[in-house]
C-alpha cells in the first residue's frame, strides 16, 4: 500500500495496540459513513492492514461519502480496501444487505467548513444519524457515532477536565451552534434508539485529534501551523492566544476508537483524548516554532470572517471512564506527536505548494 497519507510506523503501532477482541471482526461486515475524511481514512487503512496481517477471514468494508469536503483522489493512495458507495446519507438510498457494525464518522468537523455549510452540518448529524440508526436497527448491528467534545460548549472552569456526565455550557445561537447542537441531537437519537429499540449504540467524543493525513485545507490549528511553516510564513495565532486545548495524536485516538467499537459498554458515551498537557495556543505555537526546520516568527491576528470566533476558552477531557472500562491510555506526548506530524506534513504540504505554483 502507498502510505503517503500515513506514517508506516503509526499504522503498525495502532494495530499492535488493539485488544484481543479485534479477532471478532473476522468475517464480519462493516459500514463506515464518512470514510473519506481524516478519521475515516484511518479506519479504512487499519481495516486493510488487519485483513492483510491479522484476521483469519477478511472483514468486508463498505464506505459511504458524498465528498462535499473530502477529496476523492486521496482514496487512491489507500489501495484496495473495500467497496465505495458515493452517496449522501441524508437523502440517497443506503446500501442493501445486513452489516455487523455501523461507524458513523460522516460530518463537517472543521470550523472553516461548517461556517460555510451550516445547514448541511446540522443535517448530517440529525437526519443522517437517524437514517443510519434505522439501518442498524434492521441489521441488529452495533452502531458507533462520532460526536464531539464541542457538545460540552465552553465548560465552566469547575468542570475542566470535563467528564462525560457534564451537561454542557452551550448556546443554540451563533456560528458554532450548527455543529455543536447537531452533534447533541445526534447523541439524543442514539439514546432513543438504544433505550426504545434496543440498538447497540456507543458515542465517541473526540478531543482535538491530529496527525498525518490532515490536509492543508483543513484549516484547524495543527495543519494551519504546519502549512505556515511549509510556506515559510509566520505562525498566525487567532485572538490573544490564551485559549487552551489538549491534543490527542492519531495513534492514541484510533486505539481508543477501536476499543469502543470492539468492547464499549452498550449505550455509553466516551471521551477520547489526551488530558496532558493542556496548552495555550501561544505555547503550541512555541512548540511548532522550536521544531520547525526553518526559522519562523509568530504573529497575533484577528479571527478571519471564515472562522467562527466564539470558541471555548478551555478544552480538556477527563478520560477516567475510558481508562476504567476500556483500558484506554494515551502514550504519545505532545512534542512526540508534533514531531511525527511535522515529519509528514512539511514535505507533503511543500509538494502541494510546489505543484500549485
Amino acid at each position: 500500500m502507498n502510505n503517503s497519507l500515513f506514517l508506516d510506523g503509526d499504522l503498525a503501532e495502532i494495530v499492535a495496540r488493539l485488544p484481543p477482541e479485534v479477532m471478532n471482526l473476522a468475517g464480519k461486515r462493516v459500514l463506515i459513513a464518512g470514510g473519506a475524511g481524516f478519521l475515516g481514512r484511518y479506519f479504512l487503512a487499519v481495516f486493510k492492514k488487519l485483513n492483510e496481517e491479522v484476521l483469519d477471514q477478511p472483514c468486508k468494508v463498505c464506505m459511504l461519502d458524498n465528498f462535499r469536503v473530502a477529496d476523492p483522489k486521496l482514496l487512491d493512495e489507500l489501495g484496495d480496501w473495500g467497496e465505495l458507495v458515493h452517496a449522501d446519507i441524508c437523502r440517497d438510498p443506503l446500501p442493501d444487505g445486513e452489516f455487523d457494525w455501523f461507524i458513523h464518522a460522516a460530518g463537517i468537523a472543521s470550523p472553516f467548513y461548517y461556517r460555510a455549510y451550516p445547514l448541511e452540518t446540522l443535517e448530517v448529524a440529525t437526519v443522517g444519524t437517524q437514517r443510519l440508526l434505522e439501518c442498524a436497527k434492521n441489521s441488529n448491528a452495533r452502531f458507533v457515532y462520532f460526536s464531539s467534545s464541542e457538545i460540552y460548549g465552553d465548560p465552566d472552569p469547575g468542570h475542566v477536565p470535563t467528564m462525560e456526565s457534564y451537561r454542557g455550557n452551550v448556546s443554540t445561537l451563533g456560528p458554532r451552534a450548527c455543529f455543536d447542537e447537531g452533534k447533541r441531537v445526534g447523541e439524543t437519537y442514539c439514546y432513543i434508539y438504544h433505550d426504545y429499540f434496543g440498538v447497540h449504540t456507543n458515542i465517541i467524543r473526540p478531543f482535538n485529534v491530529y496527525g498525518p493525513g490532515m490536509q492543508k485545507s483543513d484549516y484547524r490549528v495543527m495543519p494551519n501551523f504546519a502549512a505556515q511553516i511549509a510556506a515559510g510564513d509566520p505562525l498566525m495565532i487567532y485572538g490573544d492566544g490564551r485559549q487552551t486545548r489538549t491534543f490527542c495524536y492519531i495513534v492514541d485516538a484510533m486505539v481508543g476508537f477501536f476499543r469502543i467499537v470492539l468492547k464499549g459498554v452498550l449505550g455509553e458515551a466516551y471521551n477520547i483524548g489526551n488530558p496532558n498537557p493542556e496548552v495555550s495556543m501561544n505555547i503550541l505555537a512555541d512548540t511548532f516554532k522550536s521544531m520547525s526546520p526553518v526559522n519562523v516568527s509568530m504573529q497575533m491576528t484577528e479571527y478571519p470572517d471564515s472562522y467562527p470566533a466564539d470558541e471555548p476558552m478551555r478544552r480538556c477531557p477527563d478520560i477516567r471512564k475510558a481508562e476504567l472500562q476500556l483500558d484506554f491510555r494515551p502514550t504519545v506526548g505532545l512534542e512526540d506527536g508534533v514531531r511525527r506530524f511535522l515529519s509528514w506534513s512539511i514535505p507533503r504540504y511543500r509538494s502541494e505548494l510546489a505543484s500549485s505554483s
